[in-house]
């Protein structure tokens, strides 16, 4: 490997890593908070990242000499929250006010999960149970 590639190769390792220290899990599933009351809420964001490098090829006497350079950025939207009741009941709560209905209708799938199993349970034990001779 040549001076040069080894050099920008430390630049490409230098950006990862420090990368690496700004994003990570807790980044985009956030710290559960527990309020007073019991009620958990975990925030949710999205992490975009992008980074671009280069380096000089100038024929010189001097081989040792390297021209690069190395930018790069993060940016983090938060999308929602998690909300998870005292009781057990989880909503999810989401920062935009145009969202998509395929994202509205997973936010309410658990409750309508939930109510389905109720009504099915309550279903079972209201109806008569046929006895076997």
């Amino acid at each position: 490997m040549s001076e040069r590639q080894s050099n920008l190769e430390g630049l490409v390792r230098s950006a990862i890593e420090k990368i690496k220290e700004v994003v990570d899990v807790q980044t985009v599933v956030g710290n559960p908070i527990t309020a007073p009351n019991g009620t958990v809420i975990i925030p949710v964001s999205k992490i975009s990242v992008g980074f671009g490098s280069g380096g000089s090829d100038i024929p010189a006497k001097d081989r040792e000499l390297f021209g690069g350079g190395m930018g790069g950025g993060v940016s983090i939207q938060p999308l929602a929250f998690i909300v998870i009741a005292a009781d057990g009941g989880v909503k999810l709560l989401q920062m935009t006010i145009n969202a998509s209905k395929e994202n509205a209708a997973l936010a309410i799938l658990p409750d309508i999960v939930d109510k389905i199993s109720a009504m099915v349970s309550k279903s079972k034990e209201e109806s008569p149970k046929e006895e076997i001779d």
